[in-house]
């Protein structure tokens, strides 16, 4: 029995040994550099790690402006130089033990790929997931639909990109105010979605799923696109590459068995998730990595070897991963004009908006809607159906409309300048005459008072 105890206690001393071994050390340093906050993450090399660390970043709303990626054998390091929103340091005690807490959290739980999405149980709200061609008023349609099925969108995330739209939906019952449990009230849910997103199009381009669930909204968006497939309409790829500042290239290092691809692109926040998304759904690990923003133009730098098979050794290869990582990096850009709305939430509110927005001859480019505390505050980027400057005067019906205090407008280039406004002569006129006329009367008063 002795002996049995013994060796009890050495095997829980051999797990624990192992367990601390293996176990992720997190360390964030404010002293190091001047102007960014240091965190650095050792631990247990895994295929999904550095996208799951740089989620937990991404999820903070911080900025990353350097960063160092490698591993020797099991072990990954990584370094990254960070930013709040307004370009600081982080100071926030709260806010660095939360950081270090997830990071740690994160590095300890190797997951799988569909973990890594976060799909929870919930029965606060149903998961709609939807895909297929992008048209001017879509979103609008799929409120209104919503609206009249008695659903309410608490949380939305919309993309398009390439004539393609991808969306990730919560919506809850107006009755219960709970996820809907009724299951002939989901399919018709999903049978009228699907009518409205095949539109005039062959209904294979259109895909709608339905769940109770959480996940993890952008990760989530860029796998839809991905099976989607929105990087291979050539016409219009090819027309967006040129206006596009993304340019990657991929080059083999076959002495050292990687794949080295490099990035130059606009800087942008959430810019390197967006990236390892990408090399992510496409099965590759990153092993060594540098990342450098710089005030306007950011700077990756990957070594990336396939999760199963050999280095990249085609040239198809080579233009597929081009092909996706441009068309990661260019879902998140958008170009149109940002409208901030927040608002006291109702029933209906987002159909109405939506349906303003389309009625203004404006198209919903990205969406971020949320609902919290009864407060409504959506992100909409918006263009010119027609691909044309926007028009002055459609933004102030819009705001008009919606309400001055309720939407707020973010200047961008896509808005036309309000045309000049010309002299008005009539006013003239009148202070012409008004001047005269008191002139007259000035003199008339002192030659009858002499």
């Amino acid at each position: 029995m002795g002996s049995l105890q013994a060796a009890e206690m050495n095997e829980d001393e051999y797990t624990k040994l192992i367990r601390i071994m293996n176990s992720a050390r997190v360390v964030i340093d404010n002293d190091a550099c001047e102007d960014t906050t240091v965190v650095q993450v050792d631990c247990v090399k895994d295929h999904m790690l550095l996208l799951q660390l740089v989620q937990v970043l991404s999820d903070l709303n911080l900025v990353i402006k350097k960063a160092y990626i490698t591993s020797d054998g099991n072990w990954f390091m990584d370094v990254f130089k960070v930013t709040d929103r307004e370009g600081k340091k982080l100071r926030d005690q709260k806010i660095l033990d939360y950081l270090k807490t997830s990071l740690e959290s994160t590095a300890c739980s190797l997951t799988s790929l569909r973990s890594s999405v976060g799909i929870l149980p919930s029965k606060d709200y149903t998961l709609l997931e939807l895909t297929g061609t992008d048209r001017p008023g879509l979103l609008s349609e799929v409120c209104a639909v919503l609206n009249d099925l008695n659903c309410n969108v608490v949380k939305a995330e919309v993309w398009t990109h390439n004539t393609r739209t991808a969306a990730v939906v919560q919506v809850t019952d107006k009755s219960t105010h709970g996820a809907i449990e009724d299951p002939n009230h989901l399919s018709k849910i999903k049978a009228l979605l699907l009518n409205v997103l095949k539109g005039d199009s062959d209904s294979s381009t259109a895909k709608m799923t339905v769940s109770v669930g959480l996940t993890h909204a952008e990760r989530r968006l860029h796998q839809l696109m991905f099976d989607d497939r929105d990087c291979e309409h050539s016409v219009v790829a090819e027309e967006l590459k040129k206006k596009s500042r993304t340019r990657v290239t991929v080059l083999n290092c076959s002495d050292r068995d990687y794949t080295v691809v490099t990035v130059r692109s606009k800087d942008r926040p959430k810019l390197l998730f967006d990236t390892l998304c990408a090399l992510t759904d496409m099965h590759y690990s990153v092993y060594h990595g540098t990342v450098d923003a710089g005030n306007s133009e950011a700077y990756q730098e990957h070594y990336i070897r396939p999760s199963v098979g050999q280095p990249v050794s085609s040239e198809a290869e080579r233009r597929r991963i081009i092909r996706y990582l441009e068309a990661a990096i260019e879902r998140r850009a958008s170009e149109g004009l940002e409208l901030e709305l927040q608002a006291e939430d109702r029933i209906g509110l987002l159909s109405d908006v939506t349906r303003i927005i389309r009625e203004c001859g404006l198209s919903i480019r990205r969406a971020e809607i949320t609902t919290e505390g009864g407060k409504a505050m959506d992100t909409f980027y918006v263009s010119e159906m027609s691909g044309n400057l926007i028009d002055a005067k459609a933004v102030d019906s819009l705001r008009r409309q919606i309400g001055h205090a309720t939407l707020r407008v973010k200047q961008s280039p896509a808005l036309s300048p309000k045309p000049p406004e010309k002299a008005n002569t009539t006013t003239f006129l009148d202070g012409l005459f008004k001047a005269w006329w008191f002139q007259g009367f000035i003199t008339s008063y002192f030659l009858n008072f002499r």
